[in-house]
């Protein structure tokens, strides 16, 4: 984890001034270390135009080619000043710009050749590309060019075969000679391939291997296909004719023999890093079955594989471990057959290690290591610039000893290009490396003014990197701190930067860096900031199964750092919320496990990690549970009143045994629930517990922990104990009579457990306090209570009650004093008499009763005051006691009280009074009736105070009187003060009239009231009632409009000012600045909201709310969505617009005089109708049967035109359609939208359900069609 933070600061201005007083520091030298003297150029180091030795980019690669082949040799290199390029072909010289069939690049050694149909032999041998420069030569590696001919296929005979069925077969391929192995096909005519199987097999020489050939095998065009890729050719051999001649017997099974390789062993010879595969082809009948191993030691799966049917086994990119003994075997039913394989893995020669190019100063040693593996061990061969060591003349500044090349205090003149070169049977390998001497002037590469932060506590190293050759010295110095020397937490490392452990803040400061002898300085600014803590680690939690877990981790942080990043790990393993779908949870600093399991127990540790340090604290969860249950019950010591009882805890599941808790059922009884009998502490398996007798009782165990209780442990045999007499007698033994003349004794029931014994009763025993000597009266009872009769009224007896069961008495009883029945007092208390103390309290007194009287123990006295409405203050005291009293109190008082004071009374009131005196049994007689009247008292506060303002100062107050004037009101008290102004004084207004329920000030509007308003009658000033207020202002329609634009709409809204009153007004609206101004209806100011509609879309309209001559508001405009553009036609003509309302109007008068007709039989007279129903005996009663028609009227009928006889439209028919229709559909034509709207009639109901009356609205078409209808055309 990073623990430095820096940062480049602007000004180097501020760090000038600090650099005055700097102390020097201890001047420590960048010495390089020994053997370590190779000089890397850092990217950050400036010079131009350096020079650099040559340095071969791309090698030159082997090739094998045909003569229709391009041929190209690479030869790529970099330096300063840029390389040249020579060739050099099996040792000697070679120029490929001399040769007009080549072509070489202008930049590189690269040349090529294009394919052409002569000889291409020529170029054939192994080649070396050399680079140079002025500091050097470089070589490249040898590449060779290996020249084939085009592969021709030789004339061949065609080849038969004829086997028997169940034989071996070897169909030979004999591809062309070529050092480039062909890919082979074996294809029939219609050059699909022969399908291979266990039977057969292609070899890796390209023949075709049958185990045993069968019938189905016979046919005349297998044929052998060679494809030469790099040569781009394929060549199809002859055809080959097999016939297998079928067995006239069944085919005798053979046992395997190797078909390929032969004989029984093979040996092969491979190169590390080669490929290699080993063939068992083997012929039988059934076809054998091949299985793989390894004689000389385990077969390995990884690095081999089968093939072919198992016949192959491949290995890929050999190694010298895969050297060793192979061997395969070959089964089927007639035997086996095996054969092995030795597998010898040399190597070519490859490096152990390479030497580097590097610079060097003037004066340094360099050493160059080149070492080099292979089988057999390769010769190390030095070069220089190409040369051989060996042909140069010796330097004693020059040594090679076990392949490394030493050069000791090398000069300038040693920069060169070295060549290693190692090379054994299998081939040679060839690198370079430079050697560059060269002087560099001093630069320091690190930012000056940089600003370092590290956390308290922390290391930190302050960077001073420089460069240049020979290396500089570098030396520190501080502002804040002395010698280097003098302080351990200080030191400075090889590579120059000051490594400052343990960091406070007195290291907070300026430090500066600089190169001995030079003028070359860097400052860096560094703050030690305050280290990361957690003040809150998480806990050691223990929890339940299933229960969430939080996990807090509170920490502090420098204000200076960012957010820290909290990493939660469980066991050293990082946390995420998605490692473990929904199971964890972090928030914030808290690690959240929503129900916890087995596997949340662990450590788990929260990281704060901030770009400077990191703070660890670890908690835990500990699951825990309730306890198992204990086992191994037993009982043992058994006596007559314990038992010992033992057993063996269970698992306490990390929470230990507070308690055990020992339960006991009895059996036999009704009661079938566990009851608790003892409890033990958890550290105890084993206790005595107390029994009582005659009981069976069965015994089981709960653990209890701090989780809870664990499930009871299984229950013991019963264990039942002896009879015994009872040890107690009942508690709680009274008397409870209340008939006259009768003692009820009562008592405490003993718990059935305490009985001990069977035949369990009560002995019951009572006599009177005096005058019945020592005899008690006895009687058993099975339960109370007991009665004894005729005994007297309120008489003083002992009594006591013991218990009795077939063992025998249980102790002496105590004896308690009980009482026969009481009855109620016989007197009222006398000398009532009542003390006025003030108008709400009053003292009452009286005479105690005789006791005699009571006839029974006397429990206080009662106190009756009954109130009656104030204005009964003036009946007399019959006509109040005859009233009904509006409230009745009672109040009790102690025995041996004779006197009481009453509060809360009503002044102005009059009351009733009496006085009883109550037992046990009930009370007694009231005493005579005393009356009296309170006097008068303050009032109570008006019933209430309303506060209303006609104008900007004034102010009236409306009140009613109080509900509770206790006496006559005279009048009221106004006080009233400013609210906001505390050094306001209190204004009094008296009002003399009492009637008076309402009173107008002037105030100042610009403050705020509050009013206190109280009666007052002779006895003085009541309570008053408060309110709080200011006078209205005068209001005006709002300014500050915010609006909301839909299509067709605008919503206004705007802020209701306080105080204000309330004003009407109107919003007026013009669209597109045309016409007259439109108005909104009336809107009050206190809406705060108002929806403008109607409006046309896309449409520009102006706003403005006008008011008194003065425009209050203004605004404009633009609705959403599409204009409606206006469609200019005749429709829209006065002219058309009136001939469509004649031809409407004319429709309409045509349609009443239709429905007049109708309503008088239509267009045939009722005379007619009935004449046409009789037959022609009855015709001479003429109008007599028919009397309210006349002939006149037939006349007048038949003399008035008829305007619908004509028409369609007065049928009966038409008529019945136009009355069940819901629209009338005119003949006349217009424009479709036109007549669209014109049929808007409303329905008309079916005349029939009408009286028939033509002046009856309901046969008569709507008067609304037609304005409907022209409001449409307008």
């Amino acid at each position: 984890m990073p623990a430095t933070s820096l940062q480049q600061v602007g000004s180097r201005g501020r760090c000038a001034a600090l650099l005055l007083p700097l102390l020097p520091l201890l001047l420590l030298s960048v010495a390089p270390k020994p053997g370590d003297t190779m000089i890397n150029i850092p990217s950050k180091y400036k010079i131009r135009h350096l020079k650099s030795p040559p340095v071969i980019t791309a090698q030159p690669v082997s090739i094998t080619t045909f003569s229709a082949d391009d041929i190209t040799l690479t030869c790529e290199a970099t330096g300063n000043p840029p390389p040249m390029f020579r060739w050099v072909k099996d040792g000697l010289e070679f120029d490929p710009s001399k040769d007009p069939d080549l072509s070489v690049s202008r930049d590189s050694g690269t040349f090529s050749l294009t394919a052409k149909d002569g000889p291409i032999h020529q170029y054939q041998g192994r080649y070396n590309c050399y680079a140079s420069n002025e500091l050097g030569t470089a070589v490249s590696k040898e590449a060779r060019i290996i020249t084939e001919n085009t592969p021709t296929l030789q004339k061949e005979k065609k080849v038969s075969k004829k086997v028997e069925e169940g034989e071996s077969v070897v169909l030979p391929c004999n591809p062309p000679n070529s050092t480039v192995a062909p890919v082979i096909h074996w294809m029939d005519k219609r050059l699909r391939h022969i399908q291979q199987n266990e039977r057969v097999i292609q070899g890796r020489d390209g023949n075709l291997y049958f185990s045993h050939v069968t019938p189905a095998d016979s046919r005349d065009d297998y044929t052998c296909n060679t494809q030469f890729l790099s040569a781009f050719i394929i060549q199809l051999k002859e055809p080959i004719k097999l016939t297998v001649v079928p067995s006239n017997s069944v085919v005798r099974n053979r046992r395997p023999q190797m078909m390929q390789p032969t004989g029984s062993r093979s040996s092969y010879l491979v190169l590390s890093g080669q490929d290699l595969e080993l063939e068992c082809i083997v012929q039988g009948l059934p076809a054998p079955s091949i299985q793989w191993i390894r004689k000389d030691g385990v077969l390995s799966e990884s690095r081999t594989s089968t093939d072919s049917y198992n016949r192959v086994l491949r290995f890929k990119n050999i190694s010298e471990s895969d050297g060793g003994e192979y061997q395969c075997t070959a089964t089927n039913l007639q035997g086996m057959i095996s054969h092995s394989y030795s597998i010898t893995v040399e190597a070519a020669p490859y490096w152990t290690k390479e030497p580097k190019s590097q610079l060097y100063a003037p004066g340094e040693t360099v050493k160059l290591e080149c070492k080099a593996d292979g089988i057999p061990s390769p010769e190390v061969t030095w070069s220089i610039n190409g040369n051989l060591l060996t042909d140069i003349d010796p330097d004693p500044r020059r040594s090679l000893k076990h392949g490394v090349l030493t050069l000791k205090n090398v000069e300038l003149s040693d920069t060169a290009v070295y060549q290693c070169k190692a090379a054994n049977k299998h081939g040679s390998i060839l690198i370079n490396a430079y050697v560059y001497v060269i002087e560099l002037p001093p630069q320091i590469l690190t930012e000056d003014v940089l600003m370092y932060s590290v956390a308290e506590g922390q290391t930190i190293d302050l960077a001073c990197e420089t460069f240049g050759s020979p290396r500089p010295n570098v030396t520190w110095e501080g502002e804040s701190w002395g010698a280097l020397i003098a302080n351990p937490r200080m030191s400075q490392l090889s590579d120059g930067s000051l490594k400052i452990s343990n960091a406070s803040h007195n290291d907070s400061g300026q430090y500066t860096c600089t190169v001995s002898n030079s003028k070359i300085t860097i400052t860096a600014e560094l703050a030690v900031l305050n280290k990361t803590v957690i003040v809150k680690p998480p806990l050691a939690l223990r929890i339940q199964r299933g229960r969430p877990a939080n996990l807090t981790c509170e920490y502090q942080v420098d204000s200076r750092q960012g957010t820290p990043q909290v990493q939660w790990r469980k066991n050293q393993k990082k946390l995420t919320e998605s490692s473990d779908s929904d199971k964890y949870k972090i928030d914030e600093s808290t690690l959240i496990i929503l129900e916890v399991e087995e596997d949340d127990e662990g450590i788990y540790t929260c990281e704060v990690i901030t770009t400077l340090d990191m703070a660890v604290a670890s908690g835990s969860i500990t699951i825990v549970d309730r306890p198992d249950s204990p086992t191994q019950i037993q009982m043992t010591e058994p006596k007559e009143r314990s038992v010992t009882l033992s057993w063996t805890p269970g698992d306490d599941h990390n929470s230990p045994v507070i308690e055990y808790l020992i339960e006991f059922e009895e059996t036999g009884s009704e009661r079938k629930e566990w009851e608790e009998l003892s409890r033990v502490s958890g550290s105890i398996q084993r206790t005595t517990l107390p029994l009582k007798p005659f009981i069976s009782y069965r015994f089981r165990i709960i653990a209890i922990n701090d989780i809870g209780k664990s499930d009871p442990s299984k229950e013991t045999e019963a264990y039942s104990t002896p009879a015994a007499p009872p040890d107690s007698n009942p508690e709680g033994v009274r008397s409870d009579s209340i008939d006259p003349g009768t003692l009820v004794i009562t008592w405490k029931e003993l718990d059935r457990r305490s009985f001990n014994g069977p035949d369990f009763r009560y002995k019951v025993m009572w006599r009177k306090v005096l005058g019945s000597g020592p005899s008690w009266h006895t009687k058993d009872a099975t339960s109370p209570p007991f009665i004894v009769t005729d005994v007297g009224n309120f008489s003083a007896f002992e009594i006591k009650v013991q218990a009795v069961n077939e063992m025998g008495e249980g102790p002496e009883p105590k004896t308690n004093i009980g009482y026969s029945a009481e009855e109620t007092p016989l007197e009222a208390p006398l000398d009532v008499g009542v003390v006025l103390i003030n108008s709400t309290a009053i003292k009452v007194t009286w005479a105690a009763v005789n006791r005699e009287t009571v006839r029974g123990r006397l429990q206080g006295y009662k106190i009756y005051l009954k109130h009656f409405d104030p204005e009964s203050r003036h009946l007399r005291r019959e006509r109040v006691r005859e009233g009904r009293p509006t409230n009745i109190s009672v109040v009790t008082t102690d025995s041996n009280e004779e006197k009481k004071i009453l509060g809360d009374l009503q002044p102005y009131s009059h009351y009733s009074l009496t006085v009883s005196a109550f037992n046990y049994k009930g009370e007694g007689p009231e005493s005579e009736a005393l009356t009296f009247h309170t006097p008068e008292g303050v009032p109570g506060p008006p019933s209430f105070l309303l506060l209303e303002s006609p104008s900007e100062t004034e102010m009236i107050l409306r009140w009613s009187a109080p509900n509770q004037p206790n006496g006559v009101l005279k009048g009221y008290i106004l006080q009233y003060q400013q609210v906001d102004n505390e050094d306001s004084p209190m204004l009094v207004e008296k009002i003399s009239d009492h009637s008076q329920n309402h009173f107008k000030l002037k105030l100042d509007p610009r403050s705020r009231y509050r009013f206190h308003l109280r009666g007052y009658t002779a006895a003085g000033e009541g309570l008053p009632i408060i309110s709080e207020g200011a006078t209205t202002l005068d209001g005006g329609p709002p300014s500050n409009i915010s609006l909301s634009i839909g299509e067709t709409s605008i919503n206004l809204t705007w802020v209701s000012k306080e105080r204000q009153r309330n004003v009407g007004f109107h919003i007026q609206y013009l669209r597109d600045g045309k016409g007259e101004w439109k108005y909104s209806e009336k809107v009050n100011s206190s809406q705060s909201f108002y929806t403008l509609q109607g409006l046309q879309p896309g449409s520009l309209y102006y706003l403005r709310i006008y008011l008194g001559n003065k425009t209050i508001w203004m605004d404009e405009i633009q609705t959403a969505g599409t204009k409606m553009e206006k469609q200019d036609g005749f429709v829209t003509e006065s002219w058309f617009i009136g001939l469509i309302s004649a031809l409407v109007l004319l429709l309409l008068i045509l349609l009443i005089l239709c429905f007049i007709k109708r309503s008088k039989g239509g267009k045939y007279s009722v005379k007619e109708k009935e004449e046409s129903q009789i037959d022609s005996e009855a015709r001479p009663m003429n109008n007599e049967a028919f009397g309210e028609y006349s002939d006149n009227e037939e006349k007048r009928t038949a003399s008035q035109p008829s305007l619908c006889e004509d028409s369609k439209l007065c049928t009966d028919d038409a008529l019945d359609d136009y009355a069940n229709s819901n629209s009338v559909q005119t003949e006349v034509l217009m424009d479709d939208s036109l007549a669209s709207q014109s049929s808007g009639v409303r329905d008309v109901p079916d005349p029939e359900t009408q009286e028939s009356s033509p002046l009856n609205p309901a046969t008569a078409i709507s008067h609304h069609g037609l304005p409907n209808s022209a409001a449409l055309l307008d």
